[in-house]
């Protein structure tokens, strides 16, 4: 499955996540990888896992604490480099 398009546009919104996150220090700006995710773009070659093993990254970038990372990209393992 090409991805080229997607690929650039994710490492885009990654980039700007970073730039947000050193512009406005008072909020948390993550990016997340949540994975390959079943939706009806992957459902024609049987990939994915569910959208709520997906959504635990989710949920947990977006009830850190005050002490929490930000101008990360994580996945469900922890902060990735890009």
């Amino acid at each position: 499955m090409p991805l080229a398009l997607y690929s650039a546009s994710k490492s885009a919104a990654t980039m700007l996540t970073v730039q947000y996150a050193k512009s406005q220090p008072g909020i948390k700006f993550n990016a997340l990888e949540p994975g390959t995710t079943a939706t009806d773009m992957t459902a024609a070659f049987g990939v994915g896992r569910s959208v709520v093993e997906s959504a635990r990254t989710v949920v947990r970038l977006a009830t850190l604490g005050p002490d929490g990372p930000t101008g990360t990209f994580t996945d469900e393992l922890g902060e990735l480099d890009w």
